[in-house]
């Protein structure tokens, strides 16, 4: 019996308990996520979406393991079991940007009821840039601007952008083992960060796109029309060469790219505070409280970007509210009654895909 009962929890299900509480219940709307790490981005973005009458239960996917990610929660929900009261909210990855070349994404695209991230994943809206001096701010109570965020990320994007196409390109193809995202990674890895060189980094991951560029070019001397039309479907889809961070692998971008720049300016940011309290004190103890103070006042950069919520202006996080308000919008209403009690489960009316 509890298996079976495991089996039909889907959004019929959902809908009926729905029904049953009559209008002046609140609607109740399973959301169901990768990972841990994802539960307070979705509950951030649906929360806004709440009233008296609807609120959304952010869930993880398996019913009877601790297996997670965007397989398992397709496994689980795609199919006969997402709906009207029970929706799937993943990473978006490379699967928008293949728009239907794999089944996956021909899953995540075309369901209504399957709500994703637009950019790569959650890594890549904390690490949006114009929120980047906030973070600083957050981690070391500076606001001294030492570094431009937006340049560099602007200038690192329109240096990768080329050899992105490519990578998409590889993966429409039957042969995306020949340029795998590993291998993607390792062209743009900037390598060590310092502010003093931050240039440095951006011309040597030029050469090293323009060479591998070169290369695959040589290999694919028929791919130079799709090469091209692809280029630009993806500027269409909202990846343009000043924003293609946000499109890039976002462990990479999180972990190599983000982290070891903050840090880097955060320490700047620090010792340069640190100076201040040293020159303004007027004796050894108010100079040793203050700089105490200070160090208790202070946090982890690490921390402060995962708590980052300056994305919500980007037109990508634009695209996913929009695509939500859609489905709601769409949304038929509870009865005014419950029902009388049969065997027959509500249908949910079809919604049209919002992607």
């Amino acid at each position: 019996m509890a298996k079976r009962l495991r089996e039909n929890l889907n959004s019929d299900y959902f809908s009926a308990a729905n029904n049953m509480l009559g209008k002046k219940k609140r609607r109740r709307i399973a959301a169901y996520v990768e990972s841990y790490d994802d539960v307070y981005f979705w509950r951030m973005v649906l929360s806004e979406f709440e009233d008296e009458t609807r609120y959304f239960e952010v869930m993880l996917p398996s019913k009877v393991s601790l297996a997670k990610g965007k397989k398992q929660v397709l496994m689980n929900l795609i199919g006969d079991q997402v709906g009207q009261d029970m929706i799937a909210c993943v990473d978006a990855d490379y699967d928008y940007l293949m728009q239907g070349a794999t089944k996956t994404s021909e899953k995540i695209i075309s369901n209504p009821y399957v709500f994703h991230t637009y950019v790569y994943a959650i890594e890549n809206y904390q690490c949006y840039a114009p929120s980047l001096h906030n973070v600083c701010v957050m981690a070391t109570l500076n606001d001294k601007q030492v570094f431009n965020f937006e340049e560099y990320l602007r200038l690192y994007s329109q240096a990768i952008f080329p050899l992105f196409v490519w990578s998409i390109w590889y993966y429409r193809s039957p042969n995306y083992g020949d340029f795998s995202i590993s291998d993607f990674n390792k062209v743009i890895d900037t390598g060590h960060f310092t502010m003093a060189r931050a240039m440095d980094n951006i011309v040597n991951v030029r050469h090293k796109v323009g060479r591998k560029v070169v290369q695959l070019q040589r290999e694919n001397p028929d791919a130079k029309e799709s090469y091209l039309a692809l280029k630009e479907e993806l500027k269409e889809l909202g990846v343009t060469p000043d924003t293609t961070y946000l499109y890039i692998q976002g462990h990479h971008l999180y972990d190599t790219l983000t982290v070891p720049m903050l840090t880097k300016v955060c320490e700047k940011l620090r010792r340069d505070r640190e100076t201040e309290i040293h020159r303004k004190a007027v004796h050894g103890t108010q100079m040793r409280n203050e700089l105490s103070c200070y160090e208790n006042s202070i946090e982890a950069v690490s921390s402060m970007l995962k708590k980052n919520i300056g994305y919500v202006s980007s037109p990508p996080y634009q695209r996913l509210k929009a695509d939500i308000r859609y489905y709601l919008k769409h949304l038929p209403s509870i009865p005014e009654e419950s029902p009388e009690t049969d065997d027959t489960n509500p249908t949910p009316s079809p919604i049209p895909s919002h992607s």
